[in-house]
């Protein structure tokens, strides 16, 4: 400790105060009243490592006038009711490593300043409701006990939970974050809304022992988080990136205009992906999931190399990459080579045995599995498949026939191919047939 405490005891660690050398917590109620008549509306308050019950801090407010300047609260404890209803906290306050033996209530509080609740232990319930913060929050470590209520509220410069543990109830419905939120280590023990928050938030490697329900308007981060139950995202014209997330429960994400990127996701529960409007998928590359359904998204530029299990991806109303149409002519058998335009996945463009950065090595064999293994709910989609699967194949050089066989009618799908050769036969039978008449009438001829 950085002050000179108590001479009350060894034991004791509050600020100690001039003439007495006790802290406000020993002070005589005559003593008290004289260590309490220099505070001030904007005055410092210091109160670092004292014990404060309910009247010890009822008289400090009101010799405040309600309105305290920096407030110094480090390792504090308050072992009543703490209430600070119309109560205006001029300059930054501390708290860190204070103890809160009963309710903490800051509803209806104001601070002008930052609010520093790092290493803060709360015993009973916790409640931000309303508040509004024109500074930072740091709860960085803290520890709340029971129900943590954050709805409403206001960051003016973003809030850090990092490492901070919520073992009851948490809320943050309708908070703005102003220059965002970080929860990166967080632990969360039973469920928690995060819904309509307004502003970015990162759970990265965050815990989810219950239900998470998370819908923001700004970016959402849960990189490597791990939920034991559900999982509900929601978006509204931003990104969010789930890249390793681990998911025991059901898995829902809805995106409004946005993207979001699955990347080495675990979904071992049933999980559906939605989009509405210019909503995308960027990756699935590495997913394991045995059930997973995707709904309305921009697929275009989704990579799914690596999918574990692609015969559990089921696909309705979105659109992927098209092949350019076109013909071509190649040193190679067979020589002239003709295209017709189809839906494919994005990581054909890397299928010449290349590596997409960062991922896993795409090969025409891998390929094939993969547009084998996919269920397009739609017809023309799913028969663009089952050609790609066939095309895959023949490019690895499996099979001899599948060459003639694309050649001649595209893998029995491209019946137009083979309506042509059978034009182009029914010409040459004919030319023919018209030569050996002309041929044989001269002949005949006297």
């Amino acid at each position: 400790m950085d002050w000179v405490t108590c001479a009350y005891s060894a034991a004791c660690t509050g600020i100690a105060s001039r003439p007495s050398g006790l802290c406000l917590a020993h002070l005589s109620p005559e003593q008290l009243s004289e260590a309490l008549a220099p505070l001030a509306p904007g005055r410092l308050l210091d109160l670092r490592g004292t014990t404060v019950t309910s009247d010890l801090l009822s008289r400090v407010l009101e010799a405040a006038g309600g309105r305290p300047g920096r407030a110094r609260l480090d390792r504090a404890r308050f072992t009543g009711d703490v209430r600070l209803p119309d109560v205006t906290f001029a300059g930054d306050v501390s708290l860190d490593g204070a103890r809160f033996d009963r309710l903490a209530s800051f509803f209806g509080a104001r601070f002008e300043g930052n609010l520093s609740l790092a290493g803060a232990r709360f015993a009973r319930e916790l409640s931000f409701h309303g508040v509004s913060v024109r500074g930072h929050v740091s709860l960085d470590r803290a520890v709340m006990a029971r129900d943590a209520l954050f709805s409403q509220v206001v960051f003016g410069r973003g809030l850090s939970c990092e490492r901070a543990r919520f073992d009851g109830y948490a809320t943050f419905d309708g908070a703005r974050l102003g220059d965002g939120a970080a929860f990166r280590g967080a632990r969360f023990g039973r469920t928690l809304s995060f819904r309509k928050v307004s502003g970015t938030a990162g759970f990265e490697a965050a815990h989810f022992v219950a239900d998470a329900y998370l819908s923001a308007t700004g970016r959402l981060s849960l990189a490597r988080a791990r939920a034991d139950g559900l999982l509900d995202v929601s978006v509204s014209r931003c990104g969010v990136d789930l890249r390793g997330v681990e998911v025991s429960g059901a898995t829902a994400v809805k995106l409004t205009d946005s993207s979001a990127d699955l990347e080495g996701a675990v979904l071992r529960g049933p999980a559906v992906v939605s989009g509405r409007g210019r909503s995308a998928l960027t990756s699935l590359r590495q997913v394991d999931a045995t059930d997973l359904a995707l709904r309305g998204l921009d697929l275009s530029a989704c990579r799914f190399a690596g999918i574990a299990h692609p015969a559990g991806v089921r696909v309705k109303d979105c659109t992927f990459a098209l092949t350019p149409r076109g013909v071509q002519v190649s040193l190679r058998w067979p020589v002239l080579r003709w295209f017709s335009r189809r839906s494919a996945l994005a990581d054909e463009h890397d299928s010449g045995g290349g590596r997409a950065p960062g991922g896993p090595e795409v090969t025409p064999d891998n390929l094939a599995a993969l547009y084998a293994g996919l269920r397009p709910s739609d017809r023309a989609t799913s028969a663009d498949f089952a050609f790609a699967a066939m095309e895959m194949r023949r490019r690895a050089g499996h099979h001899w026939w599948l060459s003639v066989s694309w050649l001649l009618f595209g893998y029995g799908l491209r019946l137009g191919r083979a309506v042509g050769w059978f034009a182009v036969l029914a010409v040459i039978a004919a030319a023919a047939a018209l030569w050996t008449s002309t041929g044989h009438a001269a002949v005949v001829r006297p």
